[in-house]
C-alpha cells in the first residue's frame, strides 16, 4: 500500500471529524493525528480489510482520548460562527441549526454511530468493526440515538431512565 491509497480516504476522513467536533480546525486536527497514526501503524493494517473502517476506528479512538482530556466544553462568547450552505429560506438555516444542536447534545457513542450511518453510509458491520463494539450494540446506540435526535428535534427534551440496581 501507498500514501495515495490512504490519501483517497481524506474526503471521507474530513467529512466525518467535521460532523464529530463541529469546528473545522480541530476536525482538520483529528484528521492529520488519524493520518499520521494510521501511517505510522500500517504494519498493523490487515491487507484486503477495510482500510477505511480501519482509518475510522483510529479517529475514534483518538477522539475518545481527546474527550478523556480534555476539560468542560466551553466556547467564548462574540466567536463567529462558521458558515454553512444554505438554501434561500431562513427556515432552512433553522433547521440545520436545530439539527446541528440536537446532534451535539447526543451521547457521544449514539452521536458516532449515527454519523457513521447517515454520513459516511457504513454498514452495521462496518460500524462495529470501526468501533470496536458488537453487531447488537451498534443496532442499539442508533435507534436509541434516531429516537432522541427525533424527541429533540420535536420539542421534546428526552430523560433518561435510570433504575437504582441493588
Amino acid at each position: 500500500m501507498d500514501s495515495r491509497t490512504i490519501l483517497a480516504e481524506l474526503p471521507r476522513l474530513r467529512r466525518y471529524a467535521r460532523a464529530m467536533v463541529g469546528d473545522r480546525a480541530v476536525a482538520d486536527d483529528l484528521v492529520q493525528d488519524t493520518l499520521e497514526r494510521g501511517w505510522l501503524r500500517l504494519a498493523q493494517w490487515r491487507p484486503g480489510s477495510d482500510l477505511r473502517a480501519w482509518l475510522f476506528g483510529i479517529m475514534h479512538n483518538l477522539r475518545v482520548d481527546q474527550l478523556r482530556c480534555q476539560g468542560p466544553n466551553t466556547q467564548p462568547l462574540g466567536e463567529a460562527e462558521s458558515e454553512a450552505p444554505m438554501r434561500a429560506t431562513q427556515s432552512d438555516r433553522l433547521e440545520v441549526n436545530d439539527l446541528a444542536a440536537a446532534l451535539a447534545r447526543l451521547p457521544e457513542e449514539q452521536r458516532a454511530v449515527l454519523l457513521l450511518v447517515a454520513l459516511e453510509e457504513m454498514s452495521y458491520e462496518q460500524i462495529a468493526s470501526t468501533l470496536g463494539i458488537p453487531l447488537g450494540t451498534v443496532m442499539s446506540r442508533l435507534s436509541r440515538g434516531r429516537e432522541r435526535l427525533r424527541l429533540m428535534l420535536d420539542g421534546h427534551h428526552p430523560v433518561a431512565h435510570l433504575r437504582v440496581v441493588r
